[in-house]
């Protein structure tokens, strides 16, 4: 979720509502100087698409916003697997070419 800044961490499964994570973290962001005035906010549109494209949420129609049943890493990370999968190929790497860099990165 690094489009909706790096201040900004929330957690599907933590007890506080999204909502309230949202408003304690814009709270300590304005209090300790990493939202200084002036900082332009994504709007609740933006934050709801990146939230459903991470998975925290899904849209149900003009039934609203939910939590997502999913756990949120899996589809980050499916998407980055992909990701990583396609730029290997086009490389002209092998699977085991590709995985030794990922286990590189582990390191």
């Amino acid at each position: 979720m690094s489009e909706l800044g790096d201040w900004l961490r929330l957690d599907a499964r933590a007890a506080k509502p999204l909502f309230d994570q949202l408003r304690t973290q814009v709270i300590d962001g304005v209090r300790d100087g990493r939202l200084p005035p002036g900082t332009r906010l994504p709007t609740v549109r933006d934050m709801a698409g990146q939230l459903e494209t991470a998975g925290i949420v899904e849209t149900r129609g003009r039934f609203g916003t939910f939590v997502a049943r999913a756990d949120p890493a899996d589809a980050a990370m499916a998407a980055a697997a992909n990701s990583y999968a396609e730029t290997a190929r086009a490389l002209g790497l092998t699977k085991p070419q590709a995985l030794r860099y990922l286990d590189a990165a582990f390191e």
